[in-house]
């Protein structure tokens, strides 16, 4: 191509595919039209969405499973223990022994049913309260066995003889000297032992980890 058909242009003309720098320029344009890579799916959003899902199924479900262990042992004790001799699991060191209860777990407080009723009561309107910014997983764990285990003595205090509010928590697991105490005790217990444990370690309800 001469110099005056470069700076003229000559009709039909088509660049020679060889042509120094032509090449270039068509892939650098090609490049520039090649559309960037959406990102990918999910990735760190989905991730933090995950982590910041309420964990109310969690306590729910646990809070279930441990009402429901708690009310049908329970059944089965009135039914099969009560007035009835104690049934020896090892020994004279673990024994199944129905008694009623009119205090607190593993029978503190005789005769203060009422009182413990109406701390029942607060206990799971705390524990509702904190459901609306519990992202933990481990606190749902231990809310759900609290949450399991007040509601599964105050049904015996509502509906149990001599009447509501008054009624006797039915005990059954007695260990050689130690109080005699059922499962919904238990809940309770490890409910507020991992409760402490989660404290210490500064792990709040909302998920985050706090240091002192």
């Amino acid at each position: 191509m001469t110099k005056a058909e470069r700076t003229i242009g000559t009709p039909g003309f088509e660049q020679a595919a060889g042509e120094p720098g032509d090449g270039k320029a068509a892939d650098d344009t090609a490049a520039d039209r090649t559309p960037e890579p959406d990102a990918a799916p999910g990735g760190e959003a989905d991730a933090s969405a995950s982590r910041h899902k309420r964990r109310i199924p969690v306590l729910f479900g646990v809070a279930a499973l441990a009402y429901a262990l708690d009310l049908i042992s329970k059944t089965l004790v009135v039914q099969h223990l009560e007035n009835q001799p104690s049934v020896q699991l090892i020994g004279h060191y673990l024994q199944l022994v129905a008694i009623r209860n009119s205090g607190a777990a593993f029978s503190i407080g005789q005769g203060m049913t009422v009182v413990f009723t109406l701390i029942a009561v607060i206990v799971i309107g705390v524990i509702a309260r904190l459901a609306r910014k519990l992202y933990s997983t481990p606190w749902a764990v231990a809310l759900g066995l609290l949450l399991g285990g007040a509601l599964g003595n105050l049904t015996d205090r509502i509906f149990r003889s001599p009447g509501v509010f008054e009624g006797g928590v039915v005990d059954f697991i007695a260990p050689a000297h130690f109080a005699v105490f059922n499962l919904a005790d238990s809940a309770i217990v490890c409910g507020g032992i991992l409760i402490v444990w989660l404290s210490f370690r500064g792990l709040d309800p909302d998920g985050t980890v706090h240091r002192d």
